[in-house]
């Protein structure tokens, strides 16, 4: 993935592979105006459920990303590739260990052009993928600062992704992330089921992402692409 590609996205959707979403809801999805629709999740994920969302994206002309969390949901066929690494966990595993078996497995027919790596700081402890991680989702300003020099300054990482899957987060500390990164693009996630979320996250992150809202208020995740675009 080239970094221009993403760099100008300022409202994304995502969508859970293993999570349920009738044409209709799809539609509406992809014809709202957001940036991009990125495709993933922290349990579930398949092959067969993966390629069937992609194929139904694929009908409309938006962007769509795959974020690459098992090697069972790795598909051929999207825009660009997001590659996961867990900064703020001690369990190598999740930093370059599975990482390095699906290159292992898959590295000769990796789009290196459409490939970028996220830079994750997971922050809310009850969130799934905080448990499967073993993140240590309690920064200090200092701390989360310093992970964000980590992966902007020393590993050069394109995205760092601010996740706070389920609840909405501490502003401050988002902005703060954007403020030190000097080149990575700060993606927020997390908690944003109305307009007002929407604007306060686009106000603090580069990039605002969309998700669980989807599938109990269709309607109130619509309001957040405007909510967005408008700040």
């Amino acid at each position: 993935m080239n970094e221009v590609w993403f760099s100008s996205w300022r409202h994304v959707f995502k969508l859970d592979p293993d999570r349920e979403i009738s044409d209709e809801q799809l539609d509406a999805i992809c014809t709202s105006g957001t940036d991009a629709i990125i495709v993933g999740g922290s349990s579930g994920v398949t092959f067969e459920n993966t390629v069937d969302l992609m194929a139904r994206i694929r009908r409309y002309a938006v962007d769509c990303a795959l974020e690459v969390s098992t090697l069972e949901g790795a598909v051929p066929g999207f825009d660009g590739y997001f590659v996961p690494l867990v900064l703020n966990t001690s369990r190598a595993e999740w930093i370059t260990g599975r990482q390095t078996e699906g290159l292992i497995e898959y590295g000769s027919f990796v789009p290196w052009e459409e490939t970028a790596a996220q830079g994750y700081i997971i922050l809310n402890e009850e969130a799934t993928a905080a448990k499967v991680t073993g993140a240590q989702t309690e920064l200090t300003e200092a701390e989360l600062t310093a992970h964000v020099r980590m992966a902007d300054r020393l590993m050069r990482l394109p995205v760092v992704y601010l996740e706070y899957s389920g609840r909405f987060g501490d502003m401050q500390l988002v902005k703060r992330a954007r403020m030190t990164a000097t080149q990575a693009r700060v993606f927020y996630g997390g908690g944003i089921d109305n307009a007002d979320k929407a604007r306060q996250a686009a106000e603090a992150a580069h990039t605002v992402v969309v998700g669980n809202i989807i599938y109990s208020d269709l309607e109130a995740a619509l309001s957040t692409v405007s909510a967005v675009k408008n700040v």
